[in-house]
């Protein structure tokens, strides 16, 4: 579905994705791991098409369309979508206005705010609330939902876990596991190694903007060398 083929990305003259290349594909979960500053949330931003970094080579495909150059509201519309880094909330809207906004609450196809609500009953008690009123965990659920209102066929998920208590990260592992199930491809970006590779099929990493390593993700568990050269997990 997703092919990134030898990417290059700068801020000004700083090269922060340096020949990277990936795939995704149809109902599958990669994870996309790295240690900080390997430039994983700049390869997210220049997938989506945001202002910056900006993309000087390389390509980014979907379903054999290239989406290099398109704007983010265009690549949103080829059903992918994006659950950032800190979430994004607006503070003053409500849980509801937040999914709203992307769908009306009369349409009844595909994801609907009720089937946002039936996948997380926690954002239905909190429906009136606002964004500044909410949780870690509960602004990270209405991220999820947020982006789940396009319909989406691929999700990317720039470090969902962080900030949240062990019981939530659990809670988000079975939700990336529902989806997948449900037939949403997922590129997931993640500080918590244990808990992406739980969840994974297979797990690039990325180092100084540059795939270094890949493989299924039950043999990078398994590979404890390669756990400790390219991530410092002992």
């Amino acid at each position: 579905m997703l092919e990134i083929h030898d990417l290059q990305s700068f801020y000004g003259e700083a090269h922060v994705v340096q020949g990277a290349s990936l795939t995704v594909r149809d109902h599958e979960v990669v994870a996309l791991l790295g240690r900080n500053g390997m430039g994983k949330t700049s390869l997210i931003r220049s997938i989506m098409g945001l202002s910056a970094p900006c993309v000087r080579g390389g390509s980014v495909t979907w379903k054999g369309e290239s989406l290099t150059g398109l704007r983010p509201h265009d690549i949103a519309h080829h059903k992918i979508a994006l659950v950032p880094q800190g979430r994004r909330l607006f503070p003053s809207l409500t849980v509801t206005e937040h999914l709203t906004m992307i769908k009306p609450i009369r349409v009844k196809e595909g994801w609907t705010v009720e089937r946002i609500f039936g996948l997380f009953p926690r954002l239905a008690e909190r429906r009136n609330n606002r964004g500044n009123q909410l949780s870690g965990g509960e602004r990270q659920m209405l991220a999820v939902g947020r982006a789940l209102m396009i319909d989406p066929e691929l999700i990317l998920m720039d470090e969902p876990s962080e900030g949240l208590a062990p019981v939530m990260v659990q809670h988000l592992g079975d939700i990336i596991m529902q989806l997948k199930h449900d037939g949403i491809a997922i590129l997931l970006v993640e500080q918590n190694l244990y808990s992406a590779l739980a969840v994974a099929d297979r797990a690039y990493v990325l180092e100084t903007g540059k795939v270094v390593y890949e493989a299924q993700a039950s043999e990078l568990v398994d590979d404890p060398r390669s756990l400790v050269r390219f991530l410092g997990v002992h």
